[in-house]
């Protein structure tokens, strides 16, 4: 198969014969891949959705279920755990979260029609308990709903919009409720009709002039040549798993080891690029270590290898740790005094650098200069104890001083911690799902969503879990019933 790549597209005339055909070509049946066939299905197109995993899933199965929903007065869990949740505040902070990537027009899309989703996603069956978890968590392990899944209430958000919780999970206890998700999903597509065909990997585009008519197929060892009457959908993930991508575009992922993904080897986005797409933002990633488990930890300071601060430690647990990324040397320190100190998770792979009775004698075991940690805690905790961070703003009841020895330094090493992570760049498409050139125009017959794409989570400081699957969900959608014309 050496003739088809997927840095080149096949001309409509080299195609011997159309082995099969649908209005609609999903490739990729993860969530995206799953709500663009049903999108495509419920505007009356026959779809066919290929995998190349012999079943479904993608980095969406990997995830916690979480979807980043909110806006309109607040959805009935909100409203019912008190949080009014205005449109105005909810477009504010995705763009904030989007950063210098935000991609406004996506942003005010999914803030005006957040509240319709959800009513979609409960029509499709998925299950949620309608109850609000409050604390700093990374993914609930009870099944409740509602939670804080991102920098709502720290700076600089707070002061932009109004803060409220948006984090919506689908009932489920334990972790990884992202599988169960995708379940609810593919439910709904075979009952719609969609036709599934598992084990196919993509091996190029079909291209007629300049319109996308089709894709080549390797399925059962051969190549199969399947006919999209009216679009091809690309939802095939990022390119974590691709070390020559990563090498290119996000070289600064090389400073941590453990890659988030399901497939994610940039298939999807080398796909849209050979025929004339756009790829935008290829630089970003997510990074996260589970430094607030035990949540007791979130109390703590961050400081690189000199013994600075760097980020108000209120903050989104993703936010936080892409800023250690940005922090000298391989390694950062979780500074906590014997109040809030406990066993870390063990698949943090955090360890104790240092302890003593002061600060000055852990500065002393790490081998940092005189004056550089005993003095910012120093001013830390003068500040902390009245209630103000005047560096980073950071809020009570994450502010408090760190004062009751013994005290203790956690070493985050970005080599030998858990510091999970996946790309946020990828095709540049339109609202609807429409592959972009350069110039901003549209790719005819070209439709892209999900991690192959950028879209609301474009911006690796910014990231809120949710958002992932609230973009993938949401365009994803909107891709299909564009693609079915």
């Amino acid at each position: 198969m050496a003739e088809y790549s997927l840095h080149r597209t096949v001309a409509a005339d080299a195609v011997p014969q159309w082995d099969d055909g649908a209005d609609v070509v999903v490739i990729g049946f993860g969530a995206a891949g799953a709500c663009a066939a049903i999108g495509a299905a419920e505007a009356g197109a026959s779809v066919m959705l290929f995998e190349r995993n012999s079943g479904s899933g993608g980095a969406s199965g990997l995830s916690g279920g979480e979807i980043y929903i909110g806006g309109g007065g607040g959805t009935d869990v909100q409203r019912a755990a008190g949080f009014d949740d205005r449109t105005e505040d909810f477009a504010t902070y995705l763009k904030m979260a989007g950063g210098p990537c935000a991609d406004e027009a996506k942003c005010d899309a999914y803030a005006a029609g957040a509240l319709d989703h959800y009513a979609w996603l409960k029509a499709q069956g998925v299950p949620y308990k309608g109850t609000y978890l409050p604390g700093k968590v990374i993914e609930p392990e009870t099944d409740d709903t509602l939670i804080w899944s991102g920098s709502e209430a720290a700076a600089p958000f707070r002061h932009a919009a109004k803060p409220a919780p948006r984090g919506h999970v689908i009932q489920f206890t334990g972790w990884g409720g992202g599988r169960k998700l995708v379940d609810v999903l593919e439910a709904r597509v075979r009952a719609l009709g969609v036709t599934v065909v598992a084990d196919a990997r993509a091996l190029a585009l079909v291209r007629d002039g300049e319109r996308v008519v089709g894709a080549v197929m390797r399925i059962d060892n051969r190549p199969r040549f399947v006919r999209a009457r009216k679009g091809v959908v690309l939802a095939t993930g990022g390119f974590v798993l691709n070390p020559d991508m990563l090498k290119r575009y996000a070289p600064l992922t090389a400073k941590i080891a453990d890659p988030i993904g399901d497939k994610d080897d940039g298939s999807g986005i080398n796909l849209g690029m050979a025929a004339g797409g756009d790829a935008i933002h290829m630089d970003q990633f997510f990074v996260t270590c589970p430094w607030t488990m035990p949540q007791l930890h979130a109390h703590g300071v961050f400081v690189n290898i000199h013994g600075q601060r760097f980020i108000n430690e209120d903050c989104y647990h993703g936010r936080v740790s892409r800023f250690m990324i940005d922090q000298p040397g391989d390694r950062v320190y979780l500074l906590l005094d014997s109040a809030h100190f406990d066993r870390p998770a063990e698949f943090a792979r955090m360890t104790i650098a240092a302890t003593g009775e002061t600060w000055e004698e852990v500065e002393r075991e790490l081998e940092m200069p005189e004056g550089t940690l005993a003095v910012t805690m120093a001013f830390y905790n003068r500040h902390a104890r009245d209630g103000r961070d005047p560096l980073f703003d950071k809020q009570p009841p994450i502010l408090t001083p760190l004062d009751r020895g013994p005290f203790v330094a956690l070493e985050l090493n970005f080599q030998s911690s858990y510091f999970s992570h996946f790309t946020l760049g990828g095709l540049r498409t339109s609202i609807d799902g429409a592959v972009l050139d350069r110039g901003g125009q549209a790719i005819v017959g070209l439709f892209a969503a999900g991690r192959c794409t950028s879209g609301l989570p474009a911006w690796g400081h910014g990231y809120s879990s949710g958002l992932s699957l609230a973009d993938c969900t949401f365009f994803g959608r909107r891709a299909g019933r564009a693609a079915a014309g």
